[in-house]
């Protein structure tokens, strides 16, 4: 009789803990912006942290949006409790974050993996955390280039009077490419691509992954190119409302960000690897010392006028500092 009773208890134990952990799942509404839509690499991924996520307690319905700026707006809407989008974009919801994408601050993709792992541990929650948001997970999307449909566009004096498109949301590059003597022509993520390819504009900065998504090449085509030089590492950022995910879940969602790391490397290894390498402009190196002065003058500008958070920009120094400790300002006491 004793031993029928602890077999009784065992089971209405297991059953009473399984309808606890049932119990404890949440569902939360994720918008996903996949400028390729529900079969893109973006979406395919987020496929696997809806996975991941179901150990942590958490269902995920994911939603594909083509348009980014409708994924952010219906999170400000309360229509998804969480998007994904870019960092450029998720600027407005964190700042601190946002500041990942800032102009020149990460000369390759050994210093974004620093940063993320930097940003990946619990210790900078609190930064990643404004305004009623939380940033629970980054990735990187790779680096931004210049594309030019002339490529004797190959300096900033050359780029004087030319036509480039820069992201309306995002007042930074408005202001950069004015200083630099060319014309700003407001655009999104959804016509940039549309206005090079057609002659509408001369200059367009871009990551790598876009030349095949959203033809590039024919923009490029016949005398265009890609200019050999970094402008800024692009990330792609998951920002959800704080009070719908409980800190454990979006702890674990940074994690797996970064856990993950080596996979999005290789997807942004193969788009790059699309790039016929005819396109690419070699540039001379005091040119390209020429251009880290300015975008190290534009950081401390944006910093000044408040569209760069100073403590990530100073974490950014570090990440630069500890790779190459030979750079100016790193020796500048």
């Amino acid at each position: 009789m004793t031993k029928r009773f602890s077999a009784l208890l065992a089971a209405a134990t297991l059953l009473l803990a399984g309808a606890a952990q049932a119990q404890e799942q949440i569902e939360r509404d994720i918008c996903v912006f996949d400028i390729a839509g529900q079969m893109g690499p973006t979406m395919a991924a987020m496929k696997d942290w809806r996975a991941a996520a179901l150990n942590w307690g958490l269902k995920a319905n994911l939603r594909v949006y083509t348009n980014e700026q409708v994924a952010a707006e219906d999170l400000k809407a309360g229509q998804c409790d969480a998007s994904l989008i870019t960092g450029l974009r998720a600027r407005q919801f964190n700042k601190y974050a946002g500041t990942l994408d800032s102009i020149g601050a990460l000369p390759t993709m050994e210093h974004m993996k620093l940063a993320l792992r930097v940003l990946s541990h619990p210790s900078r929650a609190e930064q990643l955390t404004a305004n009623s948001y939380e940033v629970i997970g980054i990735a990187p999307i790779g680096a931004a280039y210049l594309f030019v449909n002339d490529r004797e566009i190959n300096s900033l004096a050359k780029a004087a009077g030319k036509k480039v498109a820069v992201l309306d949301f995002d007042p930074t590059q408005a202001k950069m490419v004015a200083a630099a003597g060319a014309t700003p022509v407001p655009s999104d993520i959804t016509n940039f691509a549309g206005k090079f390819n057609n002659g509408s504009v001369d200059v367009i900065a871009a990551p790598l992954v876009a030349y095949n998504v959203l033809e590039l090449y024919k923009g490029l085509q016949p005398d265009g190119g890609i200019i050999d030089y970094p402008l800024l590492q692009l990330s792609i950022q998951l920002v959800g409302k704080e009070d719908r995910f409980p800190t454990e879940i979006a702890q674990k969602s940074r994690e797996y960000f970064y856990d993950n790391l080596d996979k999005v490397l290789e997807q942004l290894k193969r788009e790059s690897d699309q790039v016929d390498p005819k396109w690419w402009v070699d540039i001379p190196d005091e040119d390209k010392r020429e251009y880290e002065l300015m975008m190290q003058d534009s950081r401390d500008q944006l910093r000044k006028e408040g569209y760069y958070d100073g403590d990530m920009l100073d974490l950014l120094r570090k990440i630069r500092c500890k790779l190459d400790s030979s750079r100016a300002e790193c020796t500048a006491g």
